[in-house]
C-alpha cells in the first residue's frame, strides 16, 4: 500500500501546486529535509532553493522558492514561500543577470553597497539557476 502526504505550495502570487506525494525535499535553513508521508510535525524556515515533489507515480516536480516557511503534519506539508515558481517558468537569462550584478557589487570595493543584501540576491540567483540545472539534466534522462 503506497501511501502519500499533500502539499500546497503557495506564494503571494497564489497557489503554485496542490496535490500528493510520496517525498518531498526542501531547503530548510539548517539544511536540506527529507519529508515522507506521516512525518513528525515540523515548523522550521526556508532558504532560496529547489522544493522537489515526487509524485505517487515516480514523476519529480521541481520548484524554486525564495524563502519562506514549511508546515510538516503527517498528512499535509504546507510550504508558504516569500515568491515561488516551477523550475520550467523561471526566466534564466534574468537570473543570470541578477548574480552578474551580484557579484559585481560584492567585486566593487568602491561602491556603497548593501553587501548583506548583494549577497542574499546573489544566492537567490544561484539557487534559480541551479533548480534550472537540475530540471534540464532530468530531462536529459528522459525523467
Amino acid at each position: 500500500m503506497a501511501s502519500t502526504i499533500h502539499v500546497d505550495i503557495v506564494s503571494a502570487e497564489g497557489e503554485i501546486f496542490a496535490g500528493d506525494a510520496s517525498m518531498v525535499y526542501a531547503p530548510a535553513e539548517m539544511g536540506e529535509i527529507g519529508i515522507a508521508p506521516r512525518h513528525a510535525p515540523l515548523l522550521t524556515g526556508l532558504k532560496p532553493g529547489e522544493v522537489r515533489v515526487e509524485t505517487p507515480d515516480g514523476e519529480m516536480q521541481y520548484f524554486y522558492v525564495s524563502g519562506g516557511a514549511i508546515e510538516v503534519q503527517p498528512h499535509l506539508i504546507t510550504v508558504l514561500a516569500d515568491t515561488a515558481a516551477r523550475a520550467k517558468d523561471i526566466d534564466e537569462a534574468a537570473a543570470l543577470e541578477a548574480k552578474r550584478r551580484a557579484e559585481e557589487a560584492l567585486q566593487d570595493r568602491e561602491a556603497k553597497i548593501d553587501v548583506a543584501r548583494a549577497q542574499a540576491e546573489l544566492a537567490e540567483a544561484m539557487a534559480q539557476l541551479r533548480a534550472i540545472e537540475r530540471l534540464r539534466k532530468n530531462l536529459k534522462r528522459g525523467g
